[in-house]
């Protein structure tokens, strides 16, 4: 049977061959890490999409020490990822029983938020909650009806409301998941990051709306980015975390990309979790992120 891991194993693929294949294969073979081989890693390393300051720490950790050999790279590198993912907190999600529970999406125009959306509202539906999805990227178009066809595809329930003030619409969302006992909101919100002021102050607005009406019920703050934007998606992060309290990532698209190793970044450069990572086109493709399986499946 071809398994969860085989499949994630195939899913990161190529980021296994950029980030841990390209070093194993050029460090390995050397008897000791000399500067020029050092040199050589981190260049590796950076272009892996882990950071040019992570990427130097880990280099820098192998100068002038004689404990690691190069024909150890691969269990050291492992290690050092497995510390910096368990570091950045839980990849679990949080959800209350028999409580609302709100989930605030975030991320820039393609990402993959609304899609997101849609199959967390479907998990979430599996399990015999009852969910809302509050479409809060009021003035485009696209995005409405988007969200619309995957409240129908996902049994969700939606509140829409074109050209209105997004706060406004999860202002309404959050009364009527009160009034008629909904399990679980899923609000959506524009991605425009062109205008970063106009998108701030639109975020920050909806977000104090959520603080005001349910502070106890916001269970997280995701930011979705897209697998193969890499060093852009932590700059993406950066903004983000600005004006959000960011709780968690959720990575779309890692299926093909060789950019997975973004994941880590993030964990080190803004101590956040990946909790939900994207590994195909299927409604039921939004798995649950393990940090232990992600860095196996890499480096397997």
């Amino acid at each position: 049977m071809f398994n969860f891991f085989d499949k994630l194993k195939n899913t990161v693929s190529k980021t296994a061959q950029v980030l841990v294949g390209n070093v194993v294969d050029v460090i390995s073979g050397e008897e000791e890490f000399s500067d020029f081989v050092l040199d050589d890693m981190e260049d590796i390393l950076i272009s892996a999409d882990l950071g040019v300051n992570y990427a130097a720490e880990l280099v820098d950790n192998l100068r002038g020490q004689n404990k690691i050999k190069p024909a150890e790279v691969k269990e050291y590198l492992q290690r050092e990822f497995l510390d910096t993912l368990a570091a950045a907190g839980s990849c679990k999600m949080n959800y209350k029983e028999n409580e609302l529970n709100i989930y605030f999406i975030t991320g820039v125009n393609g990402a993959g938020k609304t899609t997101l959306i849609g199959k967390l509202a479907y998990r979430f539906k599996q399990e015999g909650k009852k969910v809302l999805i509050a479409a809060g990227d009021t003035f485009r178009a696209a995005a409405e009806e988007q969200a619309d066809i995957w409240s129908k595809r996902s049994g969700a329930d939606i509140i829409r409301r074109d050209k209105a003030d997004p706060a406004s619409v999860v202002y309404e969302a959050i009364q009527k998941a009160r009034n008629e006992k909904y399990d679980v909101i899923l609000v959506d919100t524009a991605g425009r990051l062109q205008n970063k002021f106009n998108l701030m102050e639109e975020l920050a607005k909806i977000k104090t709306v959520i603080d005001k009406n349910a502070p106890n019920e916001l269970r997280e703050s995701i930011l979705v980015i897209d697998a193969n934007t890499g060093q852009n998606g932590l700059q993406q992060a950066k903004v983000f975390k600005e004006c959000v309290n960011l709780t968690a990532v959720a990575l779309t698209k890692l299926d093909g990309s060789a950019k997975g190793a973004i994941v880590i970044a993030i964990a080190k450069e803004l101590n956040l979790p990946v909790k939900l990572v994207g590994v195909g086109e299927g409604m039921q493709d939004l798995k649950n992120f393990d940090s232990k399986e992600f860095v196996e499946a890499v480096f397997s």
